[in-house]
Order: structure tokens, then sequence, then C-alpha cells
């Protein structure tokens, strides 16, 4: 299996079956034979509420059931797993259900309205033609970010589906950093460089990088080049490294497109975490910590000898399939946007009309903006915030770069703090977000102030005007790349 490859289905519906369709199939069906959900009880076993959760989509059923349905109701299983909905009037109850659960309709705070048998068809047609209407417009806001952003999000959503885990990768990372001479603690610069040897590279470091790359791979001459940034000693030096090696171990060849592109990023950055932060050990460390019910992502940082993003995201890889525990990350810029984020724990991320995330504000009650208005900021902050979907608990760490602030939390649902050093908290905050009323809209008295006598200037980030450059790679200069490998190649 490819690390990104689909993952095998648990049993129940069939991958590509909504779980509204095959819901709306049952009911009309049902309905059809002129049955009640208790008469569909009776004849299946299953409880009333289980099958109006079914038939609501809000609840998978597994085949076992579907097959007993089908069986109550004289069809064939595959009818209802069938992708089209059964009636004009479903697919519209379905398209109504789908636009309600979107990001979009939420930020609006508008009630729901539950799409029932007595809702009148033309009604119906007006509310999905908004809906329509409203993502065609919000669409339109933002077509600009391309290609990459809509990859970016199919990447996440991807990585979501696997818990953040690529089996593959670590096992292959793993094996490397032993076979290089790791034991135990924080990789060496010494046993990455061995890692280089067995492949048949050698470690190089220059001042005269092109401007528009990391490193430079040599293939004929088999040298990596690393900037002087990456000295030993140096930032960066054995994460740069490792992603270079990436390309050669998982076979990447060139990019056919901006998703193609963005995967390899994703997997060069995970052989890294793979390496620096090697599987077993990482397991055997969390697990003595879980068990002593004192799991803190700045210990785990210290003790693999990272920075404490690093930390933070290579803890969201393990941290489902190996502790049993739901988390979400999150990166936020001192302005409140969000650079990166996962979650598979229920959290609702702020994402536009596609489901993109990055740049996408933050609310302001939330620990990874709270953690600003602190003056302590060499230890990890602690909140509890009390969300529509439930109520969390995040630790935040801040740092710095020359280009402002910035936070990187990590939070679990509140079933799974007991597991967690700050867990004893007090501090606690309620979001209403994603509804505009909870943070991003102004107080009354403010806007009936200021409304009508102010005019900010917005600040613009230039680099969302700039193309990129042609190359044979996205982003890349090939004439400085060549220029740069034929004055560095051995004569």
């Amino acid at each position: 299996m490819t690390p990104l490859e689909p993952p095998a289905e648990p049993s129940g519906s069939s991958p590509a079956t909504d779980l509204l369709t095959l819901g709306r199939r049952i009911r009309h069906y049902r309905t059809e034979r002129g049955l009640t959900l208790d008469a569909l009880s009776e004849a299946t076993g299953a409880a009333p509420s289980q099958l109006s959760l079914v038939e609501n989509g809000k609840r998978e059923p597994r085949i076992s059931l579907l097959t007993t349905i089908a069986g109550a109701l004289g069809v064939t299983l595959a009818d209802l797993l069938s992708e089209s909905p059964p009636s004009r009037r479903a697919a519209l109850e379905i398209e109504l259900e789908h636009a309600q659960r979107g990001t979009l309709y939420s930020s609006l705070a508008l009630p729901y309205v539950r799409p029932s048998q007595k809702l009148p068809v033309p009604v119906l047609e007006n509310l999905v033609g908004l809906h329509r209407e409203l993502a065609r417009r919000a669409s339109e806001a933002i077509a600009t970010p391309e290609e990459a952003r809509r990859a970016n999000t199919e990447l996440r959503l991807a990585m979501q589906q696997r818990n953040n885990y690529l089996p593959h990768i670590e096992e292959i990372g793993e094996e490397l950093a032993r076979t290089a001479g790791y034991t135990v603690g924080a990789l060496t610069h010494r046993t990455v460089a061995r890692m280089a040897e067995q492949l048949g590279f050698t470690l190089l470091h220059v001042d005269d990088l092109p401007h528009s790359t990391r490193t430079v791979t040599d293939l004929a001459n088999g040298r990596i080049y690393l900037p002087p940034a990456s000295i030993p000693g140096g930032h960066g030096l054995r994460s740069l490294a490792l992603q270079a090696i990436a390309h050669r171990v998982l076979e990447h060849e060139r990019p056919r497109s901006y998703a193609d592109f963005l995967r390899q990023r994703l997997e060069i950055n995970y052989f890294a975490a793979a390496c620096l932060i090697p599987r077993s050990a990482a397991v055997s460390w969390l697990q003595a910590r879980k068990q002593e019910k004192d799991l803190a992502v700045e210990d785990f940082r210290d003790a693999f000898g990272v920075t404490h993003e690093s930390a933070a995201q290579r803890f969201t890889n393990l941290a489902t399939e190996h502790l049993g525990i739901q988390v979400h990350f999150l990166r936020v810029g001192d302005d409140g946007a969000l650079y990166r984020g996962y979650e598979n724990d229920g959290l609702r991320l702020p994402a536009d009309v596609t489901g993109a995330i990055e740049g996408q504000p933050v609310c302001r009650k939330w620990a990874a903006r709270s953690a600003f208005a602190r003056r302590d900021r060499a230890t990890e902050f602690y909140q509890y915030t009390d969300n529509p979907t439930g109520t969390y608990w995040c630790s935040t760490q801040t740092g710095s770069t020359a280009g402002g602030e910035f936070s990187i939390t990590v939070g679990v649902p509140f079933a799974a703090v007991k597991w967690f050093r700050g867990r004893e908290t007090t501090l606690r905050q309620s979001s209403t977000c994603p509804g505009e009323a909870c943070c991003r809209r102004a107080a009354p008295d403010l806007v009936q102030r200021w409304g009508k006598k102010s005019w900010p200037s917005a600040h613009m980030h230039q680099h969302v005007l700039s193309a990129l450059p042609a190359g044979s790679f996205p982003g890349v200069d090939d004439t400085e790349v060549y220029s740069f490998l034929e004055k560095h190649a051995p004569r």
C-alpha cells in the first residue's frame, strides 16, 4: 500500500454511499410499503430510535442490519446502497441537509430547517436554490486561491481519515535510523549523516543555494546541499537533510501537479519526523507517561531534542493509533490566523466554503489565542474551552520568528484530559464559533460609535499576488538550480 492510499473501509455501507442518501432510500422504501418505524423495528429487531438515526443519516448501520432491513422491505442490498436519491423530493432533502451541515451555513448562525415530509416541494426548491446561490457567491469570492489550496484541503482530510498516521513511512524511517546506529533519545547529526551515507549521499553546506530551494540534491554525484544555517549545531540540519533523503527513499518522481508536490512535501515531513522521533522509542515513552497521567508536549520535545511544533505534530501521528487518544493541533499567528491544523476529535476548525482552513481566523476565546495575553511565556498554557461540539482541554506554547509571534496548541476532548499534565487548570472559556456573534462582530455600541467614523487601511499580504516561477517543480526556478549544480559539481 502506498503511503496515501485510501484505508480499508469499516464494515457497513459502501465507501461511495452517502449516509443521507442511504437513509432516504430506506425511508422511501419503508413509506412506499406503508410501514411505520415501529413496524420496521418489529421486523428487524432494531430499536425505532436507531432506525430513525439511520434514516436521518446520523448513524452508519452495520452490513448485517442493512441486510435485515433490505429483507424486511423486500428489496436487495444493492437497492439500498445505490448512490442515487430515490426521488426528486429526496434529492432536495439531501442537498438541503448537506448545505445546513456545512461551514458556510453555520457561520450565519441561522436556525436549522428540518427537511421533513411536511415541507412542501416548492419550499424545498427555494431553500436549496438559495443555498446554491450562497455557495456560488462564496466560491466566486475565493476563486483566486487556486489548485494548491484545494489540493491541500484534500490532503488534510485524507490524513484525518488515517488518524494522521502513515505506517508505511513509520517503518521505513525507523529501520533507516536503527541501521545507522540510533538507539534511544535524540537523533544525532552524525546518525543523520550516516543515514545519507547508507544511501550513497554526502551532506554539504553551502551559502549560495538558489533562493527558491530549501535543499538541492545532486543525483549524479551523490551530494545533498544544505544552507549554512543548517551546519552541525544549527537550526534545522537534521530535518532538512532527512527531508532531502526522503525523496530518494520514498521513490518520488517529478510532480505532475501541485497536488503531487504537496503530497510529496507531506510525506517527506512525515519521514523526517519518523526518523527524528522513531515510533518504538516514542510510543514506549508516551505509554509510560500516560500510565503516570503525566503526558506533556514540552517533555516529549525535550526527550527527543526537537522543536515544540515538531513534538506537537509528532504527537498527533501517534496519539490515536497507539494511545487511543483523539486529538487536535493548531499553529496560529499573533494575528489570529490559522496556519496549520489537524483534528480527529470533533473540534470544528474554521474553514472557508471549500473546506480550506489556512488563513481562517481562530476564535478569540480558544487557548491558541488566549495564550498570547499571558506574561509568562516560558511554560505551557492550559485552558478548557466549551465549544458547540463539546468541551476541549488545550495545552499551548507560544514562540516568535522574524515574521511575528505564533502559538502551538495540542488539545483533546474532556474525556481524555485525565492523562495530561495541566488538567487541574481552572481557566475556562466558552466559544460559539463559527457563529459570527461569538467574537467576529463588534459590540452594537462600538458599531454605533465607530461604524461610520472610521476607515482602517488593511494590511496587504503581497505573496498572494505573486506568480510561481515556471519550472519542473512548483515554486522552483530551474535556471538558478541548474546553474548552481554546474558551479558545484566535481570536475
